[in-house]
């Protein structure tokens, strides 16, 4: 049995990962080519066009920063800072069937902040813990963003977010009331920001996934939202989100979901 049918889903996730950065095409192989389903619009289908895109982005001198990495029963995540000339912060997800990646979402975004409490998009706490609160906290993060986030039943917000939310959105200060200010934004009677469906919620211990679709600003995007849970509220929130490209640009027929 080779060290790859052995190996972790966090360690898999971040070898496959880092040959962006080395441009090796050996860390391609950990995809399952036969099996692959690719749900970034703009990257080929299979290993193949994982390798291809090692190489062009490895001519860049790209660095891959782990910052969180997580597993979910078939499913690893991670957390990442991009150097790909500028830099970029992305989650990136992929279901795993014996050893090998078979299916992998991501959501990418330009590096802001700090924001107004003077925090970054990837610092904060990074400490896995309550894994024997798994499966409670991701029911409670997933009741939130269908209650709150998609169902808009915003007078809920203080019964799942504390207070004194620990935020890392670059546009945002800590705290739920500048949470709750950002949700209800409108623009022309048009909320700014609108959860339409959440596609997927993974999690482990104290750390929650949110992968949902909606609008921003009135483009069709993809909300990538974890949440840090202690004691049956969420104390700290990440997010990335990102246009999702037009239907004539896909690169394969899989959509972002």
């Amino acid at each position: 049995m080779g060290l790859d049918l052995v190996a972790s889903k966090r360690d898999l996730i971040q070898k496959l990962l880092k040959g962006i950065e080395t441009g090796d095409s050996a860390a391609a192989e950990i995809v399952n080519e036969a099996n692959y389903i690719q749900h970034n619009p703009q990257t080929h289908e299979g290993s193949e066009g994982l390798a291809a895109l090692f190489a062009r982005l490895s001519k860049t001198n790209p660095r891959v920063t782990f910052i969180r990495v997580f597993e979910d029963g078939d499913f690893a995540f991670a957390h990442n800072e991009y150097d790909f000339s500028s830099l970029r912060v992305a989650f990136e997800v992929f279901r795993f069937e014996d050893g090998k990646a078979v299916e992998h979402w991501d959501n990418i975004q330009p590096m802001m902040g700090p924001n107004p409490s003077g925090r970054g998009m990837l610092d904060g706490a990074t400490e896995i813990t309550d894994l024997d609160k798994t499966h409670a906290n991701r029911d409670l993060v997933r009741e939130f963003a269908e209650r709150v986030l998609v169902g808009r039943q915003i007078g809920l917000l203080v019964t799942y977010v504390d207070v004194g939310l620990v935020q890392h959105n670059p546009d945002l200060a800590d705290g739920v009331a500048a949470y709750r200010s950002y949700l209800e934004a409108s623009e022309n009677g048009v909320f700014r920001i609108q959860y339409h469906q959440v596609h997927r919620v993974l999690a482990e211990g104290n750390f929650v996934l949110c992968m949902s679709e909606g609008y921003k600003g009135g483009i069709h995007s993809s909300f990538y939202d974890l949440f840090r849970v202690v004691d049956n509220k969420i104390v700290e929130h990440w997010d990335t989100i990102e246009a999702i490209a037009p239907r004539s640009e896909w690169k394969n027929e899989n959509g972002k979901f």
